[in-house]
């Protein structure tokens, strides 16, 4: 026996409150629920559409400025990575003394690069270098070249503000998703009322002939998995349940 179930998507969401509203437009009082209930639909269509676009043009907009800014996350990075290299050769050189190091936050005995694989660390790292560069001049210690401390400011100025930015339209995103959320409940509740009213209304003509009734109002059956494979006499090895049309 077909079963019913509630769509699972926004498009079957949409799909189904469309129909209910066309049929009403059709039929009017003579539809097999409330008045309300389309009221309601036609509130909730307009919102969760543009609910939905508003999501996926952040999403769009996200994907293709996604280049870019992994760009300049690469340029801070490889910025700060060479400046501690040579502030390393530097001191081994004795160009400059390794207690210095620890303006910059390093410890003076450690020759290696720092974590920068997150854009936490380079946003605290260039900080650090910043500084601790900025500081050893002021006191009269020679700058370091190639590249200058001026170099790596530009490429972190840079990368903290496409990071900023970025911190931002994701958060517009996150809320763009959580309104849908909300919506979802809603909207999942009223086709639950809807498709009740209209089983109810049609449930004294039997089982079959409600079901038959009910779809064209835009209610869904599946025929589960068992049920396929004994109507198409044959072994299916896909496990989801099909539609009835």
């Amino acid at each position: 026996m077909p079963y019913r179930r509630l769509p699972n998507t926004d498009a079957a969401r949409l799909r189904a409150m469309r129909t209910a509203k066309q049929q009403y437009d059709v039929m009017g009082a003579n539809a097999p629920f409330q008045p309300k209930v389309i009221h309601d639909i036609s509130v909730l269509i307009p919102q969760f559409e543009r609910a939905i676009q508003e999501f996926k043009g952040q999403q769009e907009s996200q994907t293709s400025k996604n280049q870019k800014y992994q760009n300049t996350v690469k340029n801070a990075r490889m910025y700060i990575s060479h400046f501690i290299q040579v502030l390393n050769l530097s001191c081994l050189r004795n160009e400059i003394k390794p207690d210095k190091k620890l303006l910059y936050k390093l410890l003076p005995s450690n020759y290696s690069v720092p974590d920068l694989s997150t854009e936490a660390l380079i946003l605290e790292w260039g900080k650090n270098i910043i500084d601790g560069e900025t500081e050893r001049t002021m006191n009269g210690g020679s700058p370091i070249y190639n590249p200058t401390i001026a170099k790596v400011r530009v490429s972190y100025d840079i990368f903290k503000d496409a990071y900023q930015i970025k911190k931002v339209t994701q958060k517009n995103s996150d809320r763009s998703l959580e309104a849908i959320k909300q919506l979802r409940v809603q909207i999942d509740a009223l086709i639950l009322d809807l498709w009740n009213q209209i089983e109810a209304k049609f449930k004294d003509l039997g089982t079959e002939r409600m079901q038959e009734e009910s779809k064209k109002f835009g209610v869904v059956y599946y025929l589960r998995r068992k049920e396929r494979q004994a109507l198409q006499g044959g072994y299916i090895d896909n496990d989801e349940d099909i539609i009835i049309p």
